[in-house]
């Protein structure tokens, strides 16, 4: 005997209701067939208790929130925010609260998907019309910025000036310098060490990623590592040696809405604008809201515009790279998740399988009491410990440049800035501990930028994997066993057209900028997508509220806009550094 309880208001395409089987042992019998027909139905289990929060239990309760945080101090947090704070002090963090903002609540939509299926949101992306194919040309489009290896050549930086105890100048691919590693003498030209570290960079970034039982697992202690040793070496250098006028300017620079850069003019005719002869000065900000409601106008400052964008895109976790989220609290056995499996590692988890399908439950009285208690354990962790964890990562690296960097300080490469902030933070601490602490600083850096690409690199191939698993006819036919079998042989394909790039492609500034970009356009379009998954195939009780569906639209509004004004911006520059670097690339040459 079979009844249903209605979904609310119903979607073209979407489950319009769900059976309630009333006879036993029914989990099996039930196959609702959600979206599209392409890809595999799915089956009923009982949706678990939801854990009880408790602060003694604190840690048991974390999970992707707190992966997901270590992984959100990266490339954005480390390299274009001090850039644009040593420039413009704290004016223009705002960008990146919007973005945070946006994320976190993009974050939870994403877990719910996940919460009711146990599939993790790219899976629900490619079950909506019109067919699996079409989502796949169009992703690996908005992925591009992920697979680019740009965290890896930006880690060499910090790497190489451990070796040899300054920072090395990649500009000159023409001088040689000699250093000494272990005992052995090495000669080579900069570029050339960097090319060599950044190759080893990557390649060691996937020894967690193979070992560990569940990869999730290894992921989660190197993130918590990260996030011991990178937050309290910054935060006791921001406590003995940053002043209070510093921690203020960092703070409110986060919620001064409308902070925009302009054309810095020194109006000496007070005609309203720069004449010729009219002297320039340093960095300027102006408040759009402010110019407008007293009728002034301003000169926007394009130059900084990519780095911005950037900022914004990477701030958080940014681009496709949050979709984790959702295969993580899989893994964790969250909701759904628990009925369905885990990735394993290709060392150690041999006893671990993955459905193929997702599992979703039955709405009962009961089961909606419990979900409710899920969602709002998922909110709980990415509200108190996603969130905190990005502000804090992007304001503790930006409170050194804003303390030991001159305010208006100009810096083309951003790798100068952070050669400058080290040097500061040394001569500021002294002779005795300041060497130590300048190498601390650049360890901090290598340890921020090769983590990230771990969780760069596990995120593509999640993304992925969990597509193929479930929608390919071939796959489907394979033992659950074997996930760990096909994880690892997009893991080598990954590999090999990272190792091409960082090889091939001159320059990380191209990488960045392309990145950005991307970034950008890759999260306002799933902001989008996953509001039409969650509207679709989600039952009308379990579906967000109308305050989440409006920050996806705000969300995917803002991250097409950013993406836009830096594409408008920064084409010709990206356009002509591309043609530079595909004219002069060739492979690595051995040192003779």
């Amino acid at each position: 005997m079979t009844s249903t309880i209605p979904n609310g208001d119903s979607t073209a395409g979407s489950v319009n209701s769900i059976p309630v089987d009333k006879t036993a042992n029914s989990e099996e019998q039930f196959t609702p067939q959600p979206g599209t027909r392409h890809m595999p139905a799915w089956t009923v289990a009982e949706l678990p208790e939801a854990p009880k929060f408790q602060w003694s239990k604190l840690p048991l309760l974390l999970g992707p929130g707190l992966v997901m945080g270590g992984a959100a101090i990266g490339g954005g947090e480390w390299l274009t925010g001090p850039l644009v704070t040593a420039r413009y002090g704290g004016a223009l963090l705002w960008l990146a609260t919007m973005s945070v903002v946006f994320q976190v609540i993009y974050n939870v939509e994403i877990s719910r998907y996940t919460l009711y299926s146990g599939e993790p949101i790219f899976t629900g992306k490619f079950r909506i019309a019109p067919h699996p194919m079409f989502w796949v040309v169009l992703y690996l489009i908005l992925d591009f910025g992920s697979i680019l290896p740009y965290l890896a050549s930006n880690a060499a930086i910090p790497a190489a000036a451990m070796l040899r105890g300054v920072i090395p100048s990649p500009a000159d691919p023409t001088e040689n310098v000699l250093f000494t590693l272990l005992s052995w003498k090495v000669q080579m030209t900069d570029a050339q060490l960097l090319k060599y570290l950044s190759c080893i960079i990557f390649i060691s970034v996937f020894i967690p990623l193979t070992i560990g039982g569940k990869v999730y697992n290894s992921i989660k202690m190197m993130m918590t590592f990260k996030l011991v040793v990178v937050i309290g070496f910054l935060m006791y250098l921001a406590i003995c040696y940053s002043t209070w006028s510093t921690w203020k300017e960092i703070g409110s620079g986060f919620v001064k809405f409308g902070n925009v850069p302009v054309v810095p003019a020194e109006d000496l005719n007070s005609n309203g604008k720069q004449d010729e002869g009219e002297k320039a000065h340093g960095p300027s900000v102006d408040n759009v809201f402010l110019a407008w409601s007293s009728g002034r106008s301003l000169a926007f400052d394009l130059s900084m515009l990519g780095v911005l964008a950037s900022m914004a895109a990477i701030s958080g976790n940014g681009g496709l790279t949050n979709t984790p989220i959702s295969s993580f609290t899989r893994d964790q056995g969250w909701g759904m998740g628990k009925h369905v499996g885990a990735i394993p590692s290709m060392v150690g988890g041999h006893e671990i399988e993955l459905s193929h399908s997702g599992k979703v439950f039955r709405l009962t009285a009961d089961s909606l009491k419990r979900w409710f208690g899920w969602i709002a354990h998922v909110e709980r962790e990415q509200y108190l410990v996603w969130l905190p964890a990005c502000f804090i990562g992007l304001a503790l690296p930006s409170m050194l440049s804003v303390q030991f960097l001159p305010r208006g300080t100009i810096i083309a490469d951003k790798w100068q800035a952070a050669a400058m902030t080290a040097g500061s933070v040394r001569d500021t601490v002294g002779p005795t501990f300041g060497p130590f602490f300048w190498y601390l600083t650049l360890f901090c850096g290598l340890l921020i930028l090769g983590t990230s690409m771990a969780a760069t690199a596990d995120g593509v191939l999640r993304r992925w994997v969990d597509v193929f698993w479930t929608g390919s006819k071939r796959l489907q036919t394979w033992d659950p066993k074997h996930i760990g079998k096909l994880y690892f042989g997009v893991l080598c394909c990954y590999f090999l057209l990272g190792m091409a790039m960082l090889l091939w492609l001159r320059g990380d500034t191209l990488l960045v900028t392309a990145t950005g970009m991307m970034y950008n356009y890759a999260l306002g379009f799933s902001c989008l997508h996953t509001l039409v998954v969650n509207m679709t195939l989600l039952p009308g009780p379990l579906r967000p509220r109308i305050w989440q569906r409006v920050g996806l639209v705000l969300g995917a509004c803002f991250f097409l806009t950013i993406g836009g004004l830096a594409t408008y911006a920064e084409w010709p520059k990206l356009k002509a550094e591309t043609q530079k670097v595909f004219a002069s690339s060739q492979p690595v040459s051995d040192t003779k």
